[in-house]
């Protein structure tokens, strides 16, 4: 495997997964859509860097540098910062913060040590109480289909203000996720087909190679490293 990823949950409401990743030979991978965005510090070569890197909407080929280790952070969907709002940083459009030390960058006129996998919640909860990491309520309502005052249109226009990307993107991103993970898992294609929703295995086979980079046959066999996946929640998001 090019790239070996563990992950944890987080206390934060406004985290999905915290992660950990190390390469040791150089290589590519594909990097799979995703409708969440990242703070990633990455330690290649005897530098630390801070990158913040906003949804995907597509799968791209990435390449990997050797005897690399990588800490990210992974926020909810209708979380985003201010100051670098989704839709600019969407499609590897990433922002690599200024670095004062190895130990420390620069965001908000201010030093920020970089976080720990361990001590990730924490770092996150000084963000949050420094007013650099906010969440929009409309989007979670329309994410677990809560009934709300406004508009479908409202709604629609609060989503990709938040998060980037449309509702009906998010959607389709996050039903390819589910089915990667459910082939990895050694659920059959048809099951598979079933139980994300598809027409038939030929729109099933068209939605993984747009978001995953990988047919369902070569998922399953596991085919080519992915970038970081994880049993995704059951959220609705039609």
């Amino acid at each position: 495997m090019l790239i070996a990823f563990a992950d944890r949950p987080s206390d934060s409401p406004v985290v999905e997964r915290v992660w950990r990743s190390h390469s040791e030979q150089a290589g590519s991978f594909h990097s799979m859509a995703t409708c969440n965005w990242v703070m990633v510090v990455s330690r290649l070569k005897g530098q630390v860097f801070m990158t913040v890197r906003g949804p995907e909407t597509r799968a791209s080929i990435a390449e990997c540098p050797p005897d690399g280790e990588w800490i990210g952070i992974h926020f909810k969907v209708g979380t985003f910062m201010p100051q670098l709002p989704n839709l600019a940083l969407r499609d590897r459009n990433d922002a690599t913060l200024p670095a004062v030390s190895r130990r420390s960058f620069w965001l908000a006129g201010s030093a920020w040590e970089y976080p720990s996998f361990e001590n990730a919640d924490v770092f996150v909860q000084r963000l949050q109480k420094k007013g650099l990491i906010a969440s929009d309520p409309h989007v979670r309502s329309a994410l677990e289909r809560r009934p709300g005052s406004t508009s479908r249109r409202t709604e629609q226009r609060h989503f990709l203000r938040a998060s980037g990307i449309t509702q009906a993107t998010a959607r389709q991103i996050e039903r390819a996720r589910r089915a990667a993970y459910l082939l990895q898992t050694g659920v059959p294609i048809l099951e598979v087909v079933h139980d994300a929703g598809y027409f038939d295995q030929a729109h099933l086979t068209r939605s993984l190679q747009h978001f995953v980079g990988r047919t369902p046959a070569q998922v399953s066999r596991g085919e080519g490293q992915l970038s970081f996946l994880y049993k995704p929640d059951d959220l609705r998001l039609d």
